[in-house]
């Protein structure tokens, strides 16, 4: 129900063959430009703040432009971009983003991808990914104390400096080795152009950072490049013929754009990275060791588009398995009880949820038509048959009323607005209502909207269900959950520790993660998580509901959650759960988290008690 501004996407594309063979073949000279456009409309889910685009040409002249970059703001950014688009642009090498923030800044200066410009083509460097750092300080003081000096202090434009350092390095290295083979002029351009090693680069910078990342980049001589990071936090796709090679933030962009199965595209792998040579020599190398098994998990509940086979059955299995706790809430009254979802991306759960109804309504009626002893009559057998799932679209989201009434009661009645029912779907209080969600985080949607208008159908009971577990922890990796202070599940823990009188702990755990920030980044512990322990899962539901539900409503609400066990089930290759369990991939996430709680007891909990 609450949109989460997540991870970008990514997208790249190496013809390998001459230009002049896609014209002829495929009759455009754009065939490259409109690949890259398919494969970001494809990933608009991904992001829908920014987006831009770079190309290279090889091959140029000095005094001709040989690297592109067009970027634009707002919805509709693709079609900006893609607008500017001329012939002198085309090139071999394509690189595109889309961006959503996960700092909270935004504006031209912050969309992808980033340019460092040289003289030299080699030294050109251009770089766009789906990533977010957590120590991006450390970084900064090693680059700074070699004497650089970042215009901008953001992961983006120092990643971009540190390895546009490492890539002058790497050109100057092959500089003097030009020279010890008595080469001279053009020809040591030549040299350096032909035998750049961005592995030299990558090793070189990446060990560096610490977060979930897919980085990819061009330089202004033809090399290409793709990394991931060694947890296998952020997802990253390739494809390769004899005409292209091709990344991409989900796999079935990659199916569709070049319309082929899913067993064609390959998972570039935890520290691994996707390499082109200038000649088009295609390598995929491991530049850091796997430091984990950690892929987000998020990936499948939510952020990737369904429609890869296998995120579609691990949603469904999401939704089916939540069936007898469904059950339980509804006091498996499902004759009277109707099924329906928000928002879209819901929707497969849903799907799921339905399967596992369905198949326990056939199970009871092979019981019913067991016990009657009996063939059953025409009568009996009706009677037993009609019996079904009852589904129904029960909430509709409008476009988004502008809140231009700057009085504050009245912009909140124009927000709580933005959904609406169906009416006329349920016998009112008879029937209980049962909505699936994939996952809730603020609870301020339910609070402010949802809740209020589902109760307007007036039914029994309202069954809100989340096909995720409890989201109890910021994640630092890319998506804009970064204070826990956000989450409806951190405060409703807060709320019962003051309630049972067992302040004590939160002044403890807060000691704790003090004691904790003083030690190496390796052996930091989450302490956080000891707030939790006191409580189970159905606790912290009730009061959840006791502080979101809004006073006028009283229709009786019941949560339903995911287990962490039924997420693992379902996504047994995805571990990365850290936002459900505080079990963070790497010791810079375990660091932030701590500094979260301080900050929170240090900023909002000791204002909130006095």
């Amino acid at each position: 129900m609450e949109e989460l501004k997540h991870e970008c996407g990514v997208a790249m594309i190496r013809l390998l063959k001459p230009l002049e063979y896609y014209e002829k073949k495929y009759g455009t000279w754009a065939y490259g430009f409109n690949k890259l456009y398919l494969m970001m409309e494809k990933q608009h889910n991904r992001g829908q703040e920014g987006a831009g685009f770079a190309t290279v040409k090889l091959n140029t002249e000095p005094g001709n432009e040989y690297m592109f970059r067009e970027k634009a703001v707002g919805k509709d950014a693709i079609t900006e971009i893609f607008s500017r688009v001329k012939q002198d642009m085309v090139g071999e090498l394509y690189m595109g983003h889309l961006r959503y923030s996960t700092t909270g800044k935004s504006g031209l200066t912050y969309v992808h991808p980033f340019l460092r410009r040289n003289n030299w083509k080699a030294k050109n460097l251009c770089i766009c990914g789906n990533f977010n750092m957590t120590n991006i300080d450390h970084v900064f003081q090693k680059i700074t104390a070699q004497g650089q000096c970042p215009r901008i202090y953001s992961d983006s434009y120092i990643m971009l400096e540190w390895m546009g350092h490492r890539l002058d390095r790497e050109v100057e290295r092959n500089f003097v080795e030009a020279q010890r083979q008595g080469l001279e002029g053009r020809d040591i351009t030549d040299y350096i152009d032909q035998h750049v090693e961005m592995s030299n680069v990558l090793q070189t910078t990446m060990p560096d950072f610490d977060g979930g990342y897919v980085v990819c980049g061009l330089t202004g001589s033809g090399e290409m490049f793709a990394m991931r990071d060694p947890w296998g936090i952020r997802p990253a796709f390739y494809y390769r013929d004899d005409e292209v090679v091709a990344l991409a933030s989900e796999r079935p962009v990659l199916q569709t754009t070049f319309d082929i199965s899913s067993d064609a595209v390959c998972e570039l792998k935890a520290g691994q990275a996707l390499l082109v040579k200038q000649n088009g020599k295609v390598d995929v190398r491991q530049i850091i060791p796997q430091r984990g098994d950690k892929a987000c998990s998020f990936e499948r509940i939510y952020f990737s588009r369904g429609n890869d086979e296998d995120i579609y059955k691990e949603r469904l299995l999401l939704g089916e398995q939540l069936t007898g706790s469904i059950l339980k809430a509804i006091d498996k009254d499902v004759h009277h009880t109707v099924f329906s979802f928000i928002p879209n991306t819901a929707e497969v759960a849903y799907y799921g949820m339905l399967r596992g109804f369905k198949q326990y309504i056939n199970q009871r009626k092979i019981e019913r038509i067991s016990n009657l002893g009996h063939i059953p009559t025409p009568e009996e057998l009706e009677d037993i048959l009609k019996d079904y799932v009852r589904s129904e679209k029960a909430a509709w989201k409008d476009i988004k009323l502008r809140t231009f009434i700057t009085e504050g009661n009245s912009r909140n009645d124009l927000a709580s607005h933005v959904y609406d029912v169906t009416y006329g779907i349920l016998e009112p209080q008879r029937d209980n209502l049962v909505i699936i969600d994939d996952s809730i985080v603020r609870g301020t949607t339910l609070k402010e909207s949802i809740i209020k208008i589902l109760a307007r159908l007036q039914p029994k009971k309202i069954v809100i269900v989340s096909s995720a577990p409890q989201i109890r922890y910021p994640d630092y990796y890319g998506i804009d959950m970064a204070r826990l202070e956000e989450f409806c599940a951190f405060r409703a823990c807060i709320q019962l520790l003051k309630d049972r009188h067992m302040e004590s702990l939160i002044d403890t755990v807060y000691r704790k993660c003090k004691d904790e920030l003083q030690k190496n980044d390796g052996s930091m512990e989450c302490a956080v998580k000891e707030l939790y322990r006191p409580f189970t899962v159905e606790e912290l539901n009730v009061k959840m509901v006791e502080m979101l539900c809004p006073a006028d409503v009283e229709t009786p609400i019941e949560l339903v959650f995911q287990s962490i066990e039924g997420l693992h089930k379902a996504c047994p290759n995805h571990h990365g759960d850290w936002y459900f369990t505080g079990d963070y991939p790497t010791p810079g996430g375990t660091r932030l988290c701590l500094k979260a709680f301080v900050n929170y007891i240090e900023n909002v909990y000791n204002q909130e008690t006095k």
